[in-house]
């Protein structure tokens, strides 16, 4: 009987890779990425150079802006409050007119005596239109700030009046 033999085939070793060409292709990323690392680095803080100064143009732009805004508006009130005076002295004057004009027809209806406190009333309701007319804005607000300071009360009691005046005023005008 012939015997046959199983061949089985040895296997080669695989060939060993090169080191080195891996070693240098690592270095190599490593510096790219740090390079790329430090680039990144360098473009935020050139970005928050570039905000920072933007930042401070636009806060002096506003400032400047909110500067003029104010001029406007104290122009405008010193406008409304000179207008303000002009209305209330001619209301005042006109008041003094029309009860001075009334005291004939009071003195008919009610007497000499109180014709003559309509006539004393209508003076002094033009003596205090004129008085108002030749004082300027300023100096009527330091009389008021004056008269605050001498008697606080009497100023928070009138100032309730007035403020319950005109709510009733606009409530009336609702209904």
């Amino acid at each position: 009987m012939a015997t046959t033999k199983t061949g089985t085939t040895k296997k080669k070793p695989a060939a060993k890779k090169k080191a080195a060409p891996k070693a240098a292709g690592t270095a190599e990323a490593k510096t790219r990425f740090n390079a790329a690392l430090e680039e990144a680095k360098a473009g935020a803080a050139a970005l928050k150079e570039e905000a920072s100064s933007r930042a401070v143009a636009y806060r002096a732009e506003a400032k400047g802006k909110s500067e003029d805004w104010m001029v406007d508006a104290k122009g405008r009130a010193g406008d409304l409050a000179v207008e303000a005076k002009s209305k209330t002295s001619d209301g005042i004057s006109s008041l003094g007119k029309v009860v001075g004009d009334s005291a004939e027809l009071i003195d008919e209806k009610l007497g000499e005596k109180y014709g003559d406190y309509a006539r004393s009333t209508s003076r002094s309701l033009q003596e205090a239109a004129a008085k108002l007319d030749n004082k300027s804005v300023e100096e009527i607000g330091e009389d008021a700030r004056e008269a605050v300071r001498k008697s606080p009360a009497a100023a928070v009691g009138i100032a309730a009046v007035v403020g319950f005046l005109v709510a009733r005023l606009f409530s009336s005008g609702r209904k």
